[in-house]
C-alpha cells in the first residue's frame, strides 16, 4: 500500500502539492492526469525515491521490486535481446549467486540457486524477452542488431521493453505511448492489462488511459485527489464535482452577503448589536467554500482556404522510399490514389510499413521514386513532421520562425506580417512575453508541438499532413486540435496513434503495407484485432527455431513461455506441451481412435465408408455455396480496383460520384459476404468434427 500524508513537494519556491493525502491499494492500476507543469513528473521522483517530501508522511513497501524506463538514452553495443533480458533483475541477481557457488564448491548453494532460477523463469527468460522487443514493433531480424545501431526513438522502446522485463511489485510509466505507432500501442495495452502488481503511469492518450487504468490521481492547482475510475469516468465524475462546487459556492455567497448586510444594518443600533455581533462570529466560523479556478482552455482554429482544388492530388502507378548510396530503394510501388476536397483520411499500418515516406513525399521532402504525383491547382499543403525539429531551427525563437515564414511566403500570404502583428498571433498559441524570444531548442515538447501548429495555421493550407502530432500534446491541446481538425473546410490526412483522435476526426481509412496502399474497410476496432494478430504472428516466427529444436528431440530444454505462445496456435501446441512436460498429443498417424469394437476389418471399413459419403452428402450444399461466395468476392475486389483506378484518371465530377456511391455499395456487399463466409466455414468445421 502507498500512503501520502500531509505531502508538500517543491520545486525550487513553486509549491506543486500542499498537504496532498491519498492511498494507493496494492494491484490498483493508476492513471496521474494533470496540466503540462502541475508536478506529475516530480510526484513520479518521489514515487521512486530520486526526490523526497518537503513535508508530510510518504511510505512505500520496502520490499516492493520497482520497475520503470530509464530515461538516459542506451549508448551500447550490446544485442538487444541481450539488453532487453538483463532488465530481468532478478535472474541476474541468481545468475551472479550461481557463478559465486560454482567458484566456491558450493554444492547445497548451486541446488538452491536452480531450483530459484527455475522458479525466476530462466528456462524462458530470452524467449519472453524477444515477444516484448518484437510487440514494441521491431523485425525478427533485429533482434541481434547492436542497439546503437537504431535510432533514438526506437531505443527507447527497448527501454520499455527492458522494465516490462522486470519482475516488478509496481510499474511506473512516464509517457509509455510518446515513441510507439499504433500497433505497438495496442500491444502494450493488452500487456499491462495483463500486469499483475500495481502501476502508475502518466499519459495523455484517452482511450490508452480507459484500457489500462481503472483509478486517476488528478492534480491541480497544487492539491491531488483521487477518482475510483478511468479516464473517462474521472472527466465525468470532475465535471459533476465541479457544478456541485460552483452551486455550494454561490449559495454560501448569498449567505455570506445576507449576514453581511444584517451586520452594516444593525451593528450601530444598542438593541441589535448583540444579534449583530453573533453574525459576526458566525461569519468567521464559517468554513468557506474554494471558489471554481477553472483554467482558460486553449483553442484554435484553421483559418478558411483560399481555394480548395479537387481532387487534391492524384497519384498514379508511384513507387514511394528513398535513396540509398545514390539508389532508390522502393517501401510501396504502383500506389494509385486520389485525394478530394474535403476528405479525412487516417493513414494506418504497421510500423516500418512506410506511413512517414507517403506523408514526407506528398509534402515535397522527399522525391517521387517513379510514377506521377499530380496536385491540384492551388494546392497549399501545411506539414507537421513527426519529429518537430524537421520543421524548426533548435537556436531560433518562435518570432524568428514567423518572421522567417513571413518572407518566405511574402504578400502572397495575405495575413498582416508586422513584426507586432506576429507577435499578437503568437499570443494566441500561448507564446506570450519573453516566451517569443526564448530558443525552440530550450523548449518542451508541447511548446515545440504549439509552435508547429501556430505555422501551419498561419499559412492557411487547404491540405493538412499530419504526422504524429499529438506526441507531445497534453490533452486539452488535443483535445483543441481535435476540435480545429473537425470545423477545417480542407482535406486531412492523419498519421496517429491517438485513437481518440483518429474516431473524431477521419471518416475513412488507408492501409499501408506489405509494398500497398489500399483502403481500410474496417474501423479502428477491426484494426486492433489485426495489430494483435499481427504481433502474435511475429512472436510466433522468433519461436520456430525453438519449436524445430524440439521436433527434432534436442536433449535440451526449450525456452518457451505461456504468455507469448497463443494457445490456440496449433503448430505451437507440441512445443508448448512438451516443454511444459506434458504428453504430447497423438498424431495422425497413430491407431484410429473412433473404430467400433467387435468389427471385422471389412466390415470397419465399410462403416467409414458409408459416414464418408453422409458428411459428403452433408457439406456438399455449404460447399458450393462457400465457392459461389468466394467467386463473388474475388468479382467485387476486380471492380473496386477498376473503379478505383478510374479515380487516378481525368473524370467529370458526375462519374467520380458514381463511383464513390459504388465503391461504398461494394464495401457494404463485401461486409456481408465475409460474414456469411464465417458462418459457412463454422458450419463445415462442425460437420468435420462430428463426423470424425
Amino acid at each position: 500500500m502507498i500512503n501520502l500524508k500531509n505531502v508538500t513537494l517543491r520545486r525550487g519556491t513553486k509549491v506543486l502539492l500542499d498537504q496532498a493525502s491519498v492511498t494507493l491499494n496494492p494491484g490498483e492500476k493508476v492513471g496521474l492526469v494533470g496540466r503540462n507543469g502541475a508536478g506529475k513528473s516530480t510526484l513520479f521522483a518521489l514515487f521512486n525515491g530520486t526526490l523526497h517530501e518537503d513535508g508530510g508522511d510518504f511510505d512505500m513497501p520496502k520490499a516492493w521490486r520497482m520497475g520503470q524506463v530509464a530515461q538516459n538514452m542506451p549508448e551500447t553495443d550490446q544485442a538487444a535481446s541481450d539488453f532487453v533480458l538483463e532488465g530481468d533483475t532478478r535472474l541476474a541477481e541468481l545468475r551472479q549467486r550461481l557463478v559465486a557457488a560454482e567458484a566456491s564448491g558450493d554444492g547445497m548453494e548451486m541446488a538452491h540457486v536452480y531450483t530459484d532460477l527455475a522458479d525466476a523463469g530462466d528456462h524462458d527468460a530470452l524467449p519472453r524477452a524477444e515477444a516484448l522487443i518484437l510487440g514494441l514493433g521491431f523485425r525478427v531480424d533485429e533482434l541481434n542488431n547492436p542497439v546503437n545501431s537504431f535510432s533514438g526513438g526506437w531505443r527507447m522502446r527497448l527501454q520499455l521493453a527492458r522494465a516490462l522485463m522486470c519482475p516488478s511489485d509496481i510499474l511506473l510509466l512516464d509517457e509509455p505511448t510518446n515513441h510507439l505507432d499504433l500497433d505497438a500501442l495496442v500491444w502494450l495495452e493488452a500487456w499491462l492489462q495483463r500486469y499483475a502488481g500495481t502501476m502508475i503511469v502518466i499519459s495523455h492518450d484517452r482511450e490508452f488511459l480507459d484500457a489500462v487504468t481503472n483509478v486517476t490521481l488528478h492534480i491541480d492547482h497544487a492539491k491531488l485527489t483521487r477518482y475510483g475510475s478511468n479516464y473517462s469516468g474521472f472527466e465525468i465524475l470532475r465535471a459533476q464535482q465541479m457544478e456541485l462546487q460552483q452551486a455550494s459556492f454561490a449559495k454560501q455567497q448569498d449567505k455570506i452577503a445576507h449576514l453581511q448586510k444584517f451586520i452594516n444594518r444593525f451593528k450601530a443600533q444598542a438593541s441589535k448589536a448583540k444579534q449583530a455581533q453573533s453574525r459576526v462570529k458566525a461569519l468567521e466560523r464559517m468554513e468557506k467554500v474554494a471558489p471554481l479556478l477553472a483554467d482558460a482552455e486553449f483553442t484554435f482554429g484553421f483559418k478558411e482556404p483560399n481555394n480548395l482544388p479537387n481532387p487534391m492530388l492524384a497519384i498514379s502507378e508511384a513507387s514511394f522510399g528513398y535513396i540509398v548510396d545514390e539508389e532508390p530503394k522502393a517501401i510501396l510501388q504502383g500506389v494509385s490514389k486520389s485525394v478530394l476536397a474535403g476528405q479525412r483520411i487516417g493513414i494506418l499500418g504497421a510500423n516500418g510499413q512506410g506511413k512517414s515516406t507517403l506523408v514526407k513525399t506528398i509534402a515535397r521532402t522527399m522525391p517521387l521514386l517513379a510514377g506521377t504525383l499530380t496536385e491540384g491547382k492551388g494546392l497549399n499543403i501545411g506539414y507537421f513532421a513527426q519529429q518537430e525539429l524537421d520543421v524548426l531551427h533548435p537556436q531560433d525563437n518562435p518570432l524568428e520562425h514567423m518572421i522567417r515564414l513571413a518572407k518566405e511566403l511574402g504578400p502572397n500570404s495575405g495575413e498582416p506580417s508586422r513584426e507586432q502583428d506576429l507577435r499578437n498571433y503568437l499570443g494566441t498559441f500561448n507564446f506570450t512575453g519573453d516566451m517569443v524570444k526564448q530558443a525552440v531548442g530550450t523548449m518542451s515538447g508541447g511548446e515545440k508541438a504549439r509552435l508547429v501548429l501556430a505555422m501551419i495555421v498561419w499559412q492557411r493550407p487547404n491540405l493538412l499532413l499530419l504526422d504524429e502530432p499529438t506526441n507531445h500534446l497534453d490533452l486539452a491541446t488535443r483535445e483543441a486540435l481535435s476540435m480545429a481538425l473537425n470545423e477545417f473546410e480542407g482535406t486531412v490526412m492523419l498519421v496517429s496513434h491517438d485513437r481518440a483522435l483518429l474516431r473524431a476526426v477521419c471518416d475513412e481509412f488507408w492501409m499501408v503495407g506489405r509494398g500497398k496502399v489500399e483502403p481500410f474497410d474496417g474501423d479502428l476496432d477491426d484494426y486492433q484485432k489485426y495489430l494483435l494478430e499481427e504481433s502474435k504472428r511475429l512472436r510466433e516466427a522468433a519461436k520456430n527455431s525453438a519449436r524445430d529444436t524440439v521436433a527434432t528431440g534436442a536433449a535440451e530444454p526449450v525456452p518457451t513461455t505461456k504468455a507469448s505462445v497463443p494457445s490456440d496456435t496449433a503448430h505451437a501446441g507440441a512445443a508448448l506441451a512438451l516443454a511444459s512436460g506434458a504428453a504430447p498429443k497423438p498424431s495422425a498417424s497413430a491407431a484410429p481412435q473412433n473404430s467400433t469394437p467387435g468389427l471385422s476389418s471389412a466390415e470397419q471399413r465399410k462403416l467409414d465408408a458409408q459416414k464418408r459419403q453422409q458428411l459428403a452428402a452433408q457439406t456438399r450444399p455449404l460447399k458450393r455455396e462457400l465457392e459461389q461466395n468466394e467467386q463473388r468476392m474475388a468479382s467485387i475486389e476486380a471492380e473496386k480496383t477498376r473503379l478505383e483506378a478510374l479515380l487516378t484518371s481525368p473524370v467529370s465530377p458526375a462519374d467520380m460520384a458514381d463511383a464513390g456511391r459504388r465503391l461504398k455499395a461494394l464495401a457494404e456487399e463485401v461486409t456481408s459476404l465475409e460474414e456469411r463466409w464465417l458462418e459457412l466455414t463454422s458450419l463445415l468445421e462442425e460437420a468435420t468434427s462430428t463426423a470424425l
